[in-house]
């Protein structure tokens, strides 16, 4: 029988990253100098995620889609994404500001490679006094300012700059220009790709003093100019209730704060559930099994699911997300 899945973390070390992940998450991140990104639930090849739980244990996520398909995953879900997982889910830790760069979107990304295109949210969960995000060109920039600023190495003057503060959420479509700054700490749901294209790094030099691989050519085309997005997400929370953060083609996202036992039925829901656990620990009891999350970890929870019991042991915030 299936049940929620919990997942090993892949920990990728970054130039720019720092020590949140374990100081603020709780990783034991093995030893790894500046790690950047935590891959929390992956079906990319080359870093698909490991369950590390119950007796489908050190089985990958591919696999076991093969195997249940859309009891895991959903029907509609698996009528369109056959064996791969259709959502990628990150910490990302910015101890430096990370490369200026941009997605191609779905049509654009299966023209040139074959796959889906990138876009994807951030909600931040902590941010250093002053710290922000870069989304979005100024209002009026044009892609010929766009090419003159790549000549001269000026793209950060572009950028519209957010401050944040925990609880933050951004929407960010494929084709939209960002950066993570510095001294932010966030998790990234996203379309399962990797596809970026980075177009300024800061004049940044690695530990041989190199710069990084740009990809200015390549991202001409995939950048959106003039009239965009609000990006910035409004959302209302109210405490022990679901509420919504963002409904969009690629994804769907709630958050939950609550004290309380809840009861959650998916009996409308054609998809598989992910639960972030953002901050507290809560008890996931399923079918006479229990699992438990707390801040900085996640869990899968299959579409054959109809209900379950959510039993916070202190307050506890939840993203819950879903297609």
């Amino acid at each position: 029988m299936l049940y929620p899945l919990k997942f090993k973390p892949q920990f990728v070390e970054k130039i720019w990253g720092g020590n949140k992940i374990q100081s603020v998450l709780g990783k034991n991140t093995e030893g790894i100098q500046k790690v950047g990104e935590s891959w929390e639930i992956s079906g990319l090849e080359g870093r698909v995620s490991e369950i590390s739980n119950g007796f489908l244990a050190e089985n990958d996520l591919n696999e076991i889609i093969e195997v249940y398909m859309t009891d895991l995953v959903g029907e509609k879900i698996f009528d369109e994404f056959g064996l791969g997982f259709p959502l990628l889910i990150k910490f990302i830790d910015a101890a430096e500001n990370l490369s200026v760069q941009v997605h191609p979107d779905d049509a654009l990304a299966m023209r040139r490679y074959g796959m889906n295109g990138k876009t994807e949210m951030w909600y931040v969960i902590q941010a250093d006094e002053g710290a922000g995000l870069y989304v979005g060109f100024k209002k009026g920039v044009t892609k010929q300012d766009y090419l003159k600023a790549v000549a001269n190495g000026t793209v950060e003057a572009l950028l519209e700059f957010y401050p944040v503060k925990p609880g933050d959420a951004f929407f960010i479509p494929a084709g939209t220009v960002h950066a993570i700054g510095k001294g932010v700490l966030l998790t990234e749901i996203q379309q399962s790709s990797d596809i970026t294209y980075r177009i300024f790094d800061w004049n940044r030099k690695d530990a041989n003093g190199l710069s990084r691989e740009l990809n200015t050519a390549e991202a001409e085309d995939a950048l959106n100019f003039g009239t965009q997005a609000k990006f910035k997400i409004d959302y209302c929370i109210e405490k022990e209730r679901t509420n919504s953060v963002i409904d969009c083609d690629q994804f769907k996202v709630n958050v939950m704060t609550f004290s309380q036992p809840v009861e959650k039925v998916y009996a409308k829901i054609d998809s598989f559930i992910i639960y972030i656990c953002i901050d507290g620990k809560v008890k996931i009891q399923h079918e006479g099994s229990t699992e438990t999350i707390q801040k900085g970890e996640c869990v899968l929870v299959p579409s054959i699911a109809t209900s379950l019991q959510l039993i916070p042991e202190t307050e506890t915030k939840l993203l819950e997300v879903h297609l």
